[in-house]
């Protein structure tokens, strides 16, 4: 299911002081790929597998972001997919957006002294797969949720017309694209389909379905 994108709970409950600061700076909120490549961001060990899975099931379009917690072997746990507003990029709300999907979808691992399982942020968007603005809101977005639901901050994807790329590691690939048309599989909350031999997408989605 795509979800809108809505106040979460987290806004509620951030303090004053956290609002007055969120609203003074929003550039202060973004992350550029060098900060990110040296914040030790664990490599996805197959990201063609992993954002083809992502792709069948959730079917994004531009303006797209869809968050998925991945195991230590990298099986699919959870995801969710909603759509960003029409606003200035903002770490901050962002960060709100992606912390309300997860608590939707997994229960947060707090207790936990060291996180285990990894969450994973693909966006589609317009343009070419260089790094922007934009992107860097969605980065440090990503790292503040995860921090706050007790999760490894995982690897940042965009989907353009150009194919997907894995932004601070330059890996990617044409397929799938922006432009792809996915496999008809279901919506994000349908339960996954029976697994169909061959091809990256049928094996995680094979793997997150014998879970």
């Amino acid at each position: 299911m795509t979800f809108g994108f809505a106040p979460s709970s987290a806004a509620s409950t951030s303090t004053s002081a956290d609002l007055s600061a969120a609203s003074a700076n929003p550039l202060a909120r973004m992350l550029e790929p060098g900060e990110w490549a040296a914040a030790g961001i664990p490599l996805l060990r197959n990201p063609r597998e992993v954002v083809s899975g992502l792709h069948s099931r959730h079917r994004p379009g531009p303006d797209t972001a869809i968050v998925a917690v991945l195991d230590p072997d990298e099986r699919l746990r959870a995801s969710a997919s909603f759509t960003r507003r029409s606003a200035p990029a903002d770490g901050w709300m962002f960060r709100n957006a992606l912390l309300a999907q997860l608590r939707r979808v997994i229960p947060h691992d707090l207790r936990r002294r060291t996180p285990v399982r990894t969450a994973v942020l693909l966006y589609c968007r317009e343009g070419d797969a260089r790094w922007t603005e934009e992107d860097g809101a969605w980065m440090w977005g990503l790292r503040d949720a995860c921090t706050l639901h007790g999760l490894r901050c995982g690897a940042y994807i965009t989907l353009t017309r150009d194919g997907w790329q894995v932004l601070g590691e330059g890996r990617g690939g044409r397929r799938p694209s922006s432009d792809s048309s996915p496999e008809p599989f279901g919506t994000s909350e349908a339960a996954l389909p029976l697994p169909r031999t061959g091809g990256a997408a049928s094996e995680i989605l094979r793997r997150a379905a014998a879970r």
